[in-house]
């Protein structure tokens, strides 16, 4: 099952301040910050090619719940498509975010999301799990910190929420595409604070895109951080991944 989609969805970015753009993506990386070495990089873009037709085993949950899908930076809601099924087959009641593809915060689309979230809890009759990957674990982990009675819980897949925000390889293409520096997001928050609810972050030693530690963070920042041994692109659909994924669902934080 999924939401229905938002009326206004996010449009791509209007590429008007090139100039702009390209000197913030110029910019130099902070000494000592740094993102996973080139050979996990370069093992995302192996990743894209033709995969084996694997399924997660999915196992009837006793705690059905509504779900949101939050997806990463550039993607697309049908990249997590199977994460979705996988869900309805265990039970829960997945739903989209609604808004296409994600090309970065604005105060609009936040402002949807928090709107999005606060129907869905009303008509489901609960709070709602968000499971966001990478940027959309930033989005989770913010939207449950304004709406802390809408939210069971937030998982988190490859976000990096803990550091420095150049700690990975995707920060110079965030900044060409939102045209605002990866630090100064037009939607202001502490992304290492945690949120009020409970929260378990995914992470992976074999991703490419996002360094561990930022996306593993540090007690105190999160309740439980949960090793999946995986790339970045494969937080979207890996069945190991979806098998975590539901057993974080089931279990008590």
């Amino acid at each position: 099952m999924t939401g229905g989609q938002a009326s206004t969805r996010q449009s791509a970015p209007r590429f008007s301040s090139w100039t702009r753009r390209a000197e913030l993506a110029r910019q130099p990386r902070p000494e000592g910050v740094n993102g996973p070495k080139l050979p996990l990089f370069l093992a995302e873009f192996r990743a894209l090619g033709p995969k084996r037709n694997r399924v997660a085993t999915v196992a009837v949950t006793q705690q059905p719940q509504p779900v949101m899908l939050l997806p990463g930076f550039g993607a697309h809601p049908m990249r997590m498509r199977p994460m979705l099924r996988a869900l309805a087959a265990a039970g829960h009641r997945p739903h989209e975010w609604g808004l296409g593809f994600n090309f970065g915060p604005t105060p609009e689309n936040f402002a949807y999301l928090l709107k999005r979230l606060a129907n869905l809890a009303r008509t489901e009759g609960q709070p709602v799990a968000l499971i966001g990957w990478s940027l959309g674990g930033l989005f989770a982990r913010e939207i449950a910190k304004q709406r802390p009675d809408a939210v069971s819980r937030v998982i988190t897949m490859g976000t990096p929420f803990s550091g420095d925000p150049r700690n990975n390889n995707a920060w110079r293409a965030y900044e060409l595409v939102t045209g605002h520096a990866v630090d100064a997001p037009p939607v202001p928050g502490d992304f290492a604070e945690k949120p009020p609810v409970p929260t378990i972050a995914l992470w992976s030693p074999r991703d490419g895109i996002i360094s561990p530690r930022s996306a593993c963070g540090w007690p105190g920042e999160r309740d439980r951080a949960v090793a999946v041994r995986c790339n970045h692109l494969g937080f979207a659909n890996d069945p190991r991944v979806i098998a975590e994924v539901l057993r974080q669902l089931d279990a008590e934080v």
